[in-house]
């Protein structure tokens, strides 16, 4: 039995991208749901590098985002046990489990019953086991998703992120949000505790290539007051092209069925992003003006993510941040003001110690 579904809003990319050759690869996965009722977000961080096997980085790993921005992690080095789907959403590594059968996507009751550890996600179901057995920490979970936003405007054809070339391999990494907004029904066992939810906000996003990029920060939002139809994904990087880097950024602001997208490329956005504490976006174009301001007194948490040597320690996140927005017609008529209390925040790469300008001051 497949519990996988068909999705009208599915994006581009949604299939695994190995090429079945290249040694040196990654692919990872970013799942996220929210609580607003008790202001905690739970994010799952799937990940496989070098599957082309004997790398000294081959093998997969989970790393998990819980309540109070806690963090659990635990690698799945056999890479014979980790399966992903080519054409659609699918992705799951085994590890200890009592079947006969290569790893494949299962029914939810298959997979609770046979893999003692390990995970299987798609774009409509979330779900698996890790712990640590030095600190005795665990997390165990399931929940369905219902897709509301892809990348794009709803019902209609979904969108890449990174635009019409991101389908030629001269950007590294690629990156692609699945699902900017959906609804996830179910629980999650962190430590012993169980969380109960329905109809939550749910987020998932995707990368792959050789290595995250040289830096980067990341802002996102699904949680807002008042503002149920409402997911903000931003992202700004250093990022390789060919043999060259460049610093590119985006915007995109779902609501009301439509997508608000602001690009560097097309000259619609400046920055000022500080070290850890306070981002700054203004995006700008012929129709439409975007502020944006998230702050964070919280310390977050470091997570890894993947370089030229495996995972390393080179990630700053918090899931408690403040985000104020604000979306103006270009003639000054306000169409959107709103809040969050649990918006995501993050800076990354190598390390930071003056803010990131780009390409002048934000007013």
């Amino acid at each position: 039995m497949s519990v996988q579904h068909s999705l009208s809003s599915a994006t581009p990319h949604s299939g695994y991208h190995w090429d079945q050759r290249s040694p040196r690869f990654f692919e990872g996965w970013y799942y996220r749901v929210t609580l607003p009722e008790i202001g905690q977000t739970f994010g799952f961080m799937y990940s496989i590098d070098d599957p082309l096997g004997d790398q000294p980085h081959s093998g997969g790993a989970v790393q998990i985002l819980g309540a109070n921005d806690q963090y659990l992690y635990r690698i799945f080095p056999n890479i014979q046990q980790f399966w992903a789907d080519r054409n659609q959403l699918g992705v799951g590594h085994w590890g200890s489990h009592q079947l006969s059968l290569p790893p494949q996507l299962l029914d939810p009751q298959t997979f609770e019953k046979a893999v003692e550890e390990g995970y299987q996600a798609t774009a409509t179901v979330n779900q698996g086991f890790i712990g640590d057995r030095a600190t005795q920490q665990s997390c165990c979970w399931y929940y369905t998703i219902n897709p509301i936003y892809g990348w794009g405007d709803k019902h209609r054809n979904q969108k890449a992120t990174g635009g019409l070339l991101s389908y030629l391999p001269i950007f590294d990494p690629g990156w692609q949000v699945l699902m900017a907004h959906g609804l996830a029904t179910g629980w999650i066992d962190w430590n012993g505790e169980k969380y109960e939810f329905s109809d939550v906000p749910a987020y998932s996003e995707k990368n792959w290539g050789r290595s995250f990029p040289k830096k980067w920060f990341w802002i996102n939002c699904n949680s807002f007051l008042a503002e149920p139809d409402l997911a903000l994904t931003v992202a700004g990087a250093i990022r390789q092209v060919l043999w060259w880097e460049e610093s590119v950024g985006i915007i995109g602001l779902h609501y009301q069925g439509k997508l608000y997208q602001f690009e560097s490329t097309k000259g619609q956005l400046n920055w000022r992003v500080e070290p850890w504490g306070r981002w700054e976006i203004r995006g700008e174009n012929e129709r439409f003006t975007l502020t944006i301001i998230g702050t964070t007194d919280q310390l977050g948490n470091y997570v890894r993510v993947p370089t030229s040597e495996g995972l390393q320690f080179r990630c700053r996140d918090t899931m408690q941040g403040k985000i104020t927005l604000e979306l103006r017609h270009h003639q000054g008529k306000l169409i959107l003001k709103t809040i969050s209390y649990l918006g995501g925040l993050e800076i990354g790469g190598e390390p930071w110690d003056q803010p990131w300008i780009y390409p002048g001051v934000v007013n």
